[in-house]
């Protein structure tokens, strides 16, 4: 058996300092620099009039995102390089600002670890500087950021797929619930999920061809009955969220909710017996360590006992995936 390599002094260092520069972007990202800027090249000067911030900050903050090769600077004016702009800036529909938006306020809580490690609460939240209803816009954004390059390779995985009527719990603005009509031809589907969350769908739906195949549902899975009908469920990143006990209750809701015969299907982060694989499993368990009270990662035996207590049998690792595109399913009998 090979020695294993254990991280270096330097890598040890380099580890530490990791946080740089993804502060540096979240900062600009939540100033909204990047869309300021546009198709402009400015001064720090004017950079720091319209951000209203100040000069000698500003100056210092655009200097560490054009480091970073994030900006462009030339005889003292900043650009954001063409390439760039559509990542960067708000209103691109390829940008990813939603993601570092909400990384940043995830990662409030991480610099508190060391205190939620001590007493086994979640860090306090703490809002950014846009305030909370625009960090949870941008949650919700986010999820399509992260989830858009995935959804039509991970749906073709699931193929051959013959459902009538989807149900998307917790579907956001709809992105999986598009990929999902698109692989169907006929389908329909309904969106439950909070009202903020249901008003970005709408607006995604709107302009497209599958408007008419989709019904809106606004609501809580905490609190409320899940739309009934569906012989397709997609929990897409929800267990994660939750403990088991709250898994088991929403699995149960799912039961109930599906036609006798139907099947759930579960998005999520899948980890080994030993939990200390995957590694990107472990780091987002730390994540709902301290930003949720009793979220986490679960193994496939815990989530397919989960599942059979609610009722649910043949449960299977569909997709196996070392990050959150793993897929266990499992159906409901078909007298139930």
């Amino acid at each position: 058996m090979p020695t294993k390599q254990w991280p270096a002094r330097e890598q040890v260092l380099e580890m530490g300092a990791s946080f740089m520069p993804a502060c540096v972007l979240g900062a600009a990202a939540e100033l909204d620099v990047f869309t300021v800027l546009g198709e402009e090249s400015l001064a720090a000067e004017e950079i720091a009039r319209r951000l209203r911030s100040d000069l000698r900050a500003t100056r210092m903050l655009l200097d560490a995102v054009t480091a970073l090769e994030l900006l462009d600077k030339r005889s003292n004016r900043y650009s954001v390089p063409p390439e760039l702009r559509p990542l960067l800036t708000s209103r691109s529909p390829e940008t990813v600002l939603p993601m570092v938006l909400h990384r940043m306020n995830i990662l409030r809580g991480w610099s508190q670890l060391a205190w939620v490690a001590k007493a086994g609460i979640p860090a306090p939240r703490q809002a950014s500087i846009r305030g909370p209803a625009a960090d949870r816009e941008a949650f919700v954004a986010a999820m399509h950021t992260v989830s858009a390059p995935n959804a039509g390779p991970l749906v073709a995985k699931l193929q051959p797929l013959d459902f009538k009527h989807f149900l998307d719990v917790g579907g956001a603005s709809g992105t999986w619930t598009m990929a999902f009509l698109k692989a169907v031809p006929g389908s329909t589907a309904a969106i439950f999920d909070l009202p903020d969350a249901i008003q970005q769908a709408r607006d995604r739906f709107a302009p497209t061809e599958f408007a008419a195949r989709v019904t809106f549902v606004p609501g809580d899975f905490y609190v409320d009955p899940l739309p009934a009908g569906a012989d397709f469920a997609w929990l897409s990143a929800i267990i994660h969220q939750h403990s088991r006990r709250h898994n088991r209750e929403l699995f149960a809701k799912v039961f109930e909710a599906l036609q006798p015969g139907g099947r759930i299907a579960i998005r999520d982060i899948v980890m080994e017996p030993d939990r200390a694989h995957p590694v990107e499993g472990t780091l987002f368990a730390i994540n709902m360590l301290v930003n949720t009270d009793e979220g986490g990662t679960f193994t496939f035996e815990e989530i397919a006992e989960d599942l059979q207590a609610a009722g649910f049998v043949e449960p299977e690792l569909r997709v196996k995936s070392d990050d959150m595109n793993a897929v266990v399913m499992a159906k409901k009998p078909a007298g139930n």
